[in-house]
């Protein structure tokens, strides 16, 4: 596994929480163990206090996304960096049993899990993948949902750095959003310019008289 896919551990805690709409999903134990999908031994560790802990691990991954979404490069890696500092990993070769074709193990690098508690294991794997991730893809890979009132984080991999939504119902969203303001505009313009016309066939006539 490459440590970059750790980064979808960022992206799942930040987006346990849309802002503008006043939604939060991170309220329970059990929705802290969900963010740890199939790390099940990691999820076992939460208890009710890393509820707390990861809402204020959330808050700081956020802006790290944030000053990214407004290109302030220096800024985003400085947030980032707090957190690896605070939150340190530990690197292991692990092959998890997996093979080649002649028998011999895929080796990999992996990071293992915390022994103190469910918050900082989960906050230093997260923190280490955004971490690969900005080095290997660059700062503006690290996004916020273009679809108001979404924000949602997202990581963008395209090939053209053309990502702007978390994802496609969102885009869907705005495109349909764009299109019916652009025909509103249509519209005002076509009612601007009859009204025009009108006036100065009034004026015309009236000139007549």
């Amino acid at each position: 596994m490459e440590l970059a896919y750790y980064s979808d551990y960022a992206v799942r805690l930040v987006n346990t929480e849309e802002p503008a709409r006043g939604k939060d999903t991170l309220t329970t134990v059990e929705a802290v163990r969900d963010l740890f999908g199939g790390n099940q031994s990691a999820a076992r560790r939460a208890t009710d206090s890393d509820v707390t802990r990861l809402r204020s691990v959330r808050g700081r991954l956020r802006a790290v996304f944030e000053a990214a979404d407004r290109r302030d490069e220096t800024l985003s890696v400085d947030l980032l960096n707090s957190l690896l500092l605070e939150f340190p990993v530990s690197p292991q070769i692990s092959g998890h049993d997996h093979r080649d074709d002649d028998g011999r193990p895929l080796w990999h690098m992996h990071l293992a899990d915390h022994p103190s508690n469910a918050t900082a294991g989960y906050a230093a794997i997260a923190a280490m993948g955004l971490a690969f991730h900005l080095t290997e893809y660059g700062v503006d890979r690290l996004g916020l949902c273009e679809a108001s009132p979404c924000r949602n984080a997202y990581l963008d991999t395209s090939t053209n750095r053309s990502r702007r939504y978390c994802s496609d119902r969102c885009a869907t969203r705005a495109n349909v959003a764009a299109y019916r303001a652009r025909k509103r505009l249509e519209a005002d313009r076509s009612a601007s310019t009859g009204l025009a016309a009108d006036s100065t066939q009034r004026s015309a006539a009236h000139g007549e008289r």
